[in-house]
């Protein structure tokens, strides 16, 4: 009898070794397609088997899957994305093709082009910010002028915050239009930018799985201009009208969008006017499962592996902690001299997960985008408070020093 297995298109360096784990735990064989498999660490350390191949391409996953289905019984096919979130188009194009379970690649597809998303969220009465699209420099000036200063203005397509940048006057509007367009952002397709509004409130992060919602985490984010997450709390301290009013403006989302299967995330503001849809993520949240699964007990990678695999999720909550995660950020390009403090804040009661991502001597290169993080604790207790001073007792132990390079003559 062949072996089974199921196929991961990418990787991912947080959720990666869950889904490894998770699948592994169900008797099936991890393998991993990936165009760079040497990128991701725990691919060396885990059983799991990696093949290179160009995932941008779906002819030649699909070529790949094929020549993989003569020696192994193929469970389910699922994947992750990183700057690129068509990948998980192509990761439904392929489960459609081997007649597997999977997300509906064209609603995927439709989610991910970010104006697109806007125009069905609007048609349906979603609450969203004011937006604009634009192709050139002329056309982002127009629309911020319209819209009104500050404005967001980030691609049309694409995830991690990558080439997303708070502009708050007309100097920092032209520096990032130059910036997106001047040949340092990396476009996979002709460039086509979005200036919205910047709807101004605590930042809320609704997961879902299927239909249901299975909680809502709050997050902060680091310094402007950037938008890289630098906190979250789960659960969200919100009241009760206000859990349900976010939940349903979810549930909105989702018809407007067609999506129903698997795991997915909104991003919300709360401003002045209730919850505002910043985006809808056809996918996990980065960081979030870990936060899910030590505040109820949902393990949300093992619930998306069932599904993959043609089974049913069990999203019964099991207990309620207060979970908090700190993500810490470099405040300067360099080279990094020391990391240390890693075990001293494991140790500490209530820490449930220290992990860095940074070696000593490495460069720090700042991208204003997911990669920046060096480093995150993640502490639980059945009380905020608690879980607050205990999150940041084993922050405090953790200690960096970064060399500037000199600047350029």
């Amino acid at each position: 009898m062949s072996r089974k297995v199921l196929i991961l298109v990418e990787g991912h360096r947080g959720s990666g070794p869950l889904y490894i784990q998770s699948i592994q735990n169900l008797g099936l064989q991890p393998i991993t397609l990936s165009t760079d498999p040497a990128q991701y660490d725990y691919l060396k350390t885990e059983n799991s088997q990696a093949v290179r191949v160009d995932t941008d391409s779906l002819a030649a996953l699909t070529h790949e899957c094929t020549g993989l289905r003569a020696f192994y019984d193929i469970a389910g096919i699922t994947g992750f994305t990183a700057l690129d979130e068509l990948l998980y188009a192509r990761v439904g194009k392929l489960c459609q093709h081997f007649d597997l379970p999977g997300p509906n690649p064209e609603s995927i597809e439709r989610c991910c082009d970010k104006f697109v998303q806007r125009q069905l969220l609007a048609k349906s009465g979603v609450p969203i910010p004011a937006y604009r699209l634009a192709v050139n420099a002329a056309e982002v000036q127009s629309a911020a002028a319209e819209i009104g200063l500050p404005v967001v203005l980030k691609p049309a397509v694409g995830s991690g915050s990558s080439g997303v940048r708070l502009c708050r006057d007309v100097v920092e509007l032209a520096e990032h239009t130059t910036y997106l367009l001047g040949g340092k952002h990396i476009w996979r397709s002709s460039p086509r930018m979005l200036v919205e509004e910047f709807a101004q409130g605590p930042h809320y992060v609704v997961n879902i799985m299927g239909n249901e919602i299975v909680g809502i985490t709050a997050a902060e984010f680091g310094p402007p201009p950037h938008f890289v997450f630098r906190q979250s709390i789960c659960p969200a301290p919100l009241s009760d009208d206000e859990h349900e009013r976010m939940g349903n403006v979810s549930l909105s989302c989702l018809r407007a969008l067609d999506l129903d299967w698997g795991p997915m995330c909104i991003e919300f503001r709360w401003t002045k006017r209730g919850p505002v849809v910043i985006e809808v993520n056809p996918r996990l949240a980065g960081g979030q499962p870990k936060l899910i699964q030590l505040a109820y007990g949902v393990d949300l990678v093992a619930e998306h592996v069932k599904l993959v695999i043609g089974g049913d999720a069990n999203l019964r909550k099991t207990h309620l902690h207060t979970v908090a995660s700190r993500y810490l950020l470099p405040d300067r390009d360099g080279i990094l001299d020391w990391i240390d403090g890693e075990a001293s804040a494991a140790a500490v009661p209530g820490v449930a997960e220290v992990k860095l991502y940074v070696e000593s001597k490495a460069p720090i290169v700042r991208k204003g985008d997911y990669r920046d993080c060096i480093a995150h604790v993640i502490a639980a207790s059945p009380d905020l408070t608690r879980t607050e001073a205990i999150l940041q007792q084993a922050v405090d132990l953790i200690d960096w020093s970064i060399t500037s390079l000199p600047a350029d003559v």
